[in-house]
């Protein structure tokens, strides 16, 4: 069951890929280093389909698509946040990373906890407090874009 792995506000692009390692673009490199300068742990704890949930603002900063290609590469299924900068969620969505605006949903879920998010339907199940939260669901052209893996994947299906 994808768990929860929580942060706080204004997580800038930085933070998830430091600026050293944008000397490549392989997603496998990016992903071993998300996080590491906030949370040294990360590339070791994130499992395939976990979530990240954090606070305000995520994705501040720099305008690089390093940030959620990284974050995606990780094996994170879904970012939960109070906000995302405009910037990181246009990029997001560009290389197919699912992400979900829900204030309630991430002030209250704790690192650890399981849970089971609809992108259709826009719900976020906390399965360890059985709490349901409601976001704005992501619209059905995004939810092709992010199943095609990306803008440009979904461009070329369509052509």
């Amino acid at each position: 069951m994808p768990k929860a792995i929580r942060y706080g506000h204004n997580i800038d692009t930085d933070v998830i890929i430091p600026a050293r390692y944008l000397n490549t673009a392989d997603p496998k490199e990016l992903a071993a280093h998300c996080m590491e300068d906030i949370d040294a742990a990360f590339s070791q704890k994130a499992e395939y389909g976990d979530i990240i949930v954090a606070g305000l603002n995520f994705g501040c900063g720099s305008s690089r698509e390093h940030a959620p290609l990284a974050i995606k590469h990780s094996g994170i299924s879904v970012v939960v946040a109070a906000s995302f900068a405009r910037i990181f969620y246009r990029n997001a969505i560009n290389i197919g990373l699912p992400i979900l605006e829900c204030p309630e949903a991430a002030a209250a879920i704790d690192d650890g906890e399981e849970i089971e998010i609809d992108l259709a339907a826009g719900t976020i199940f906390n399965l360890s407090k059985n709490q349901r939260y409601q976001a704005q669901p992501l619209p059905e052209f995004i939810r092709e874009i992010v199943k095609a893996g990306g803008l440009l994947a979904a461009l070329k299906k369509e052509g």
